[in-house]
């Protein structure tokens, strides 16, 4: 296909995208590959030892050929070499003109590593590789050279929230890792994947912080972990508040009515006939449920359950009464007076199964108790959790930290930073 045509350069100028370029050729190969040969129009270029604008042309720099978005469903190469410029500084150094639409050194155009960029948001390296005909080393080297491995602190104006939570890198395997969110308005920030969950790592992490950040956090939420707790204390003091989030504090106390439905049930299989231990079907998802979401086919089972254990009758009344405090509209002195009311009544039953969270909630009611103000949680924080749990199940695991600092980062910005349409709203790239 050739280009003598002046209206036919226009058109295929405006289709590839390319400002301040002239076409001069475009052939398609045996390959099916659509070869442009193409000029640069831009007059002038930066000096790149005064930085002063040049104009004295000074020869051309080597022929490139770089990838370029598809066109028509053709794979598209940019073929082109650029003017150098003179400069009248120093020795008459030249300088080879820098143009919008390729970074120097790259083998794509900018419009094509965007491309691959937005591919890779919420997808694999191995999928866009095998679905771009690049290598999994191109894409993350694309990845290092754009996204950055810690953040950009510049870049945030405030961080009235932060969360602190552990999770596994590969499952089956106790390789912690402790993954540090911050949220400012109603925007959720990856901040850092620490190498461990250790006290003094968390301490060195959140000390780091630009004094200005640290000064706007109110609220760190953290599940009951004491490493998390004291660093947080250890480093802002008593001017934050520490709120231990409901979602961990819920599972333990209900975590303990489950320890004895299964012994209940264990015990109730030996001592009952089989035909009435069978009636005790579905006990377990009738357990889990509150109150007023039961069938009466579950409320039957419960009330036959009941019947035979008095006992797990009593600690299941127990942990809904502690739903419900949850649940109420309480200040901080409230809830610890009606905190303590509850752990006495535990104590004065004939229930032991809650001993475990007693010994918890008596030694941390400070932080559980901070709940109730706001009702402040890690909803944000388990939310990037579940993002790092696809990410790690798409690629098999993800062992490398700073990885997996560059994918949550692409997951959550990808689309504002690299969306053809992103209206100016995009966050500042790292």
């Amino acid at each position: 296909m050739g280009t003598n045509n002046e209206p036919l350069r226009q058109a295929m100028a405006l289709l590839l995208e390319l400002p301040q370029t002239r076409i001069e050729a475009a052939f398609e190969d045996r390959d099916g590959q659509l070869i442009v040969t193409l000029s640069s129009t831009q007059e002038g270029t930066t000096c790149h030892r005064c930085g002063e604008w040049i104009t004295t042309r000074n020869g051309w720099s080597e022929w490139k050929t770089v990838r370029h978005l598809d066109l028509l469903g053709k794979p598209v190469y940019l073929r082109f070499r650029l003017p150098r410029d003179r400069c009248d500084c120093d020795d008459g150094p030249t300088t080879t003109q820098q143009v919008p639409w390729f970074n120097r050194r790259s083998r794509m155009s900018k419009a094509y590593e965007e491309h691959l960029l937005r591919a890779c948001i919420n997808s694999t390296l191995s999928d866009v590789a095998h679905k771009e005909g690049v290598s999994i080393e191109t894409l993350q080297g694309l990845l290092d050279r754009h996204i950055a491995t810690t953040p950009d602190w510049e870049a945030l104006p405030s961080l009235e929230f932060i969360g602190i939570d552990e999770i596994a890198l590969k499952k089956g395997h106790r390789d912690f890792v402790a993954i540090v969110t911050g949220q400012s308005g109603d925007q959720t920030h990856i901040l850092g994947v620490l190498e461990d969950r250790q006290k003094a790592t968390v301490i060195g992490f959140l000390s780091s912080m630009p004094k200005r950040l640290r000064q706007t956090v109110q609220v760190l939420c953290s599940d009951l972990y004491e490493g998390f707790i004291n660093a947080a204390k250890a480093v802002f003091g008593r001017r934050i508040r520490v709120v231990a989030d409901r979602f961990h504090v819920a599972k333990l106390y209900r975590e303990a009515v489950e320890t004895l439905r299964k012994r209940e049930l264990k015990r109730l299989q030996k001592t009952l006939p089989k035909a009435t231990y069978r009636q005790l079907k579905g006990a377990m998802w009738a357990l889990r449920k509150a109150p007023d979401a039961l069938t009466d086919e579950e409320a039957n089972v419960l009330a036959l359950l009941f019947t035979h254990s008095p006992r797990l009758r009593e600690a299941v009344d127990l942990r809904d009464e502690l739903t419900t405090l949850f649940n109420q509209p309480l200040t901080r002195k409230q809830a610890k007076l009606r905190l303590s009311g509850w752990a006495a009544r535990v104590r004065r039953s004939s229930v032991r199964c809650f001993d475990g969270f007693l010994k918890t909630l008596n030694l941390h009611k400070e932080e559980i108790s901070n709940y109730f103000p706001q009702r402040h949680n890690s909803g944000f924080v388990e939310g990037l959790n579940n993002k790092i749990k696809v990410i790690k199940r798409r690629c098999y695991g993800l062992l490398n930290r700073e990885h997996l600092f560059q994918r949550l980062y692409l997951d959550l910005f990808g689309y504002a930073l690299y969306g053809r349409r992103n209206n100016g709203l995009a966050p500042r790239a790292l």
